[in-house]
């Protein structure tokens, strides 16, 4: 066997499996834990009905604390949207014959805290500006997820009615981080890095 060939052949072999002493830690479920679909599904729509309506509080003071007015002039936008989704998550619930009611969702109060941060660290003006942008990007991009999700959930349960308004939500959520791109990239960002 030609050198050439030995090198090809052990370019090609599988990795040794490596041995590891880490402990692996099992979660113990809490007793009131989701057993089926359905259930982490409800759960999930009660995440997000919390994750909306407390943007909904947030949203004016990011919009108030924003410089430029494109940016303030959007997240106000999005706010009129934002409320829009809560009465949409509202019929969700009507529709599985559920009460709408929010569980405190932790990534969003995670995320709403880090925005406040943001503007703790910054000063009013384009930077600032940039680290709302980026703030609000980190909340779509959140939601964004959570909504696929649930549209998943929703279409594999045969809730196509609520996947056809979790859907609407979703676009939503997708076209206001690409609004906010558009004004980070032709605007506020450039005026930041001068």
């Amino acid at each position: 066997m030609k050198n050439s060939e030995k090198q090809s052949q052990t370019n090609t072999a599988q990795p040794k499996a490596v041995k590891t002493n880490a402990k692996i830690n099992i979660v113990e479920p809490a007793a009131d834990a989701a057993t089926e679909l359905r259930e982490l599904f409800i759960d999930s729509l009660k995440d997000i009905y919390w994750a909306e309506n407390a943007l909904v509080g947030a949203l004016p003071k990011m919009a108030a604390n924003a410089s430029s007015a494109g940016l303030s002039s959007t997240i106000l936008e999005h706010h009129a949207v934002t409320q829009l989704q809560v009465a949409r998550l509202e019929q969700v619930f009507d529709l599985l014959g559920e009460k709408a009611e929010g569980k405190k969702c932790e990534a969003m109060a995670g995320l709403l805290k880090e925005g406040d941060s943001i503007l703790q660290e910054t000063v009013p003006g384009a930077v600032r500006d940039a680290g709302i942008i980026a703030a609000s990007q980190k909340i779509e991009h959140y939601e964004i997820a959570t909504y696929g999700t649930l549209v998943a959930f929703a279409k594999t349960l045969g809730e196509n009615d609520a996947a056809k308004l979790l859907t609407q939500t979703l676009a939503e959520e997708k076209e206001a981080d690409c609004l906010l791109n558009d004004i980070a990239l032709n605007t506020v960002n450039v005026v930041a890095a001068e």
